[in-house]
């Protein structure tokens, strides 16, 4: 009887005691982090996200298998007590501070072409470093239904108005581009489309559909504003003949319908193909490009109150609240052609520019985030793909991989 109290007086030390790994600036690995919070999840183990503490910090059961993954991903954490999981969770009572639980992994999937280039997609690179599994997928299989199958969806670095990314002047003759051409062409046959811009308008509102099913978006870059650009002009041509053979439909303007978009209002779309840009919702324009360097450029993340806004809070989780800018084909977003229920989550203070934002959409949601690579100013087309074991604790891929937890707290917290 002594024996098996002493057994149990060990079990009930072993159960108070907590695993926490922290987001602060003590993190050797923020990426990895996440990485290890999402393999957590799929071993069916409750994770907590501990919102505005030490950076957002997670916070779990000690099991031996977690301190062991923690240290082959090279995670830093830390083994706790009951009395300091009570203090923290008396800091959090009585701060900006919340308790967000994580209870499921969510399945995740990139919206891809079968050639995408090294260079093409930070989210890509994020969740390989991170070691988040995800699948891929194209538009046969968004055609066939598959979407319904994945909690969170990113978007490629892809164009949906179907003028393959404004590439024309510069690389149409360029062995990619006409490879591309003729797959997207193809493509769009097989599917029953006479042109890429009508299939690859079907595929923006089918892709619409699925937010409002309750999915979650992510999606940055062009992906952006080519899809609302897309949704807007579902009945009219505004690509040019060098992409599909017709001409431009004269009365385009009169036929943009803003009320189909997500996140964008009363833009104008640019339509010549030697302007190497879709519209100028894009700030700073990508054919006027303003290059400030990578070391005066950053933008600032708003602070949200985690315990009644908990969504914006966990999507702008970091250990700093200033990030370095980042350039892409559409770097930002203008702030007059937002619409007004849209959250803006990032801006540059001295400029129209609007780096990061939020919104709902029937039971979904939408996150864009302008720029093409967080760890690379100012990308180009050929360039290496970015190493990120050099950029463990970047924030700007920090927001992305916020965004891949989101969707295991959310349907939890729009309850409170």
């Amino acid at each position: 009887m002594k024996r098996f109290i002493i057994l149990l007086s060990f079990i009930q030390i072993g159960l108070s005691q907590k695993i926490l790994i922290p987001m602060d600036q003590a993190q050797k690995d923020h990426l990895k982090a996440y990485g290890t919070a999402f393999w957590i999840l799929g071993e069916d183990i409750n994770v907590e996200w501990i919102l505005n503490y030490r950076g957002g910090a997670f916070l779990m059961d000690s099991y031996p298998e977690v301190a062991q993954e923690c240290r082959v991903r090279g995670v830093t954490f830390e083994t706790i007590g009951a009395e300091q999981t009570l203090a923290i969770y008396n800091e959090v009572a009585v701060n900006n501070m919340e308790v967000v639980l994580l209870e499921k992994a969510p399945k995740i999937a990139i919206y891809t072409p079968p050639n995408k280039q090294p260079w093409d997609d930070a989210v890509t690179l994020a969740l390989t470093y991170a070691e988040v599994p995800y699948e891929t997928l194209w538009d046969e299989e968004v055609f066939n239904g598959a979407l319904s199958q994945y909690d969170w969806l990113h978007l490629h670095h892809e164009d949906f108005t179907g003028q393959y990314g404004k590439f024309y002047r510069n690389y149409h003759t360029a062995a990619w581009y006409i490879d591309q051409q003729k797959q997207f062409e193809e493509m769009a046959n097989r599917l029953g489309f006479n042109s890429v811009h009508a299939q690859k308008k079907a595929l923006a509102k089918m892709i619409k559909d699925y937010v409002a099913n309750g999915g979650f978006l992510f999606a940055m870059c062009s992906a952006t504003d080519s899809f609302d650009i897309a949704l807007a002009t579902q009945n009219a041509d505004i690509a040019h003949s060098v992409f599909d053979g017709t001409s431009i439909d004269k009365e385009f303007v009169d036929k943009i319908e803003f009320d189909h978009t997500l996140a964008f209002n009363a833009f104008e779309i640019i339509t010549d193909p030697m302007v190497y840009e879709y519209s100028n919702i894009d700030y700073p324009p990508s054919d006027n490009p303003i290059v400030r360097g990578a070391e005066s450029d950053y933008f600032s993340l708003f602070e949200f109150s985690a315990k009644y806004d908990p969504v914006p809070t966990m999507l702008t989780q970091n250990h700093v609240a200033v990030v370095k800018g980042f350039m892409g084909q559409t770097t930002g977003y203008h702030r007059d052609k937002i619409k007004k229920h849209v959250l803006i989550m990032g801006e540059d203070p001295t400029t129209p520019q609007v780096k990061y934002l939020h919104g709902n959409h029937g039971q979904g949601t939408f996150t864009f985030l302008g720029g093409h690579d967080p760890e690379d100013y100012q990308h180009f087309v050929g360039d290496p793909q970015t190493d990120l074991s050099l950029h463990r604790n970047s924030p700007g891929y920090r927001l992305i991989l916020n965004n891949i937890l989101f969707p295991a707290a959310k349907k939890k917290e729009r309850k409170t």
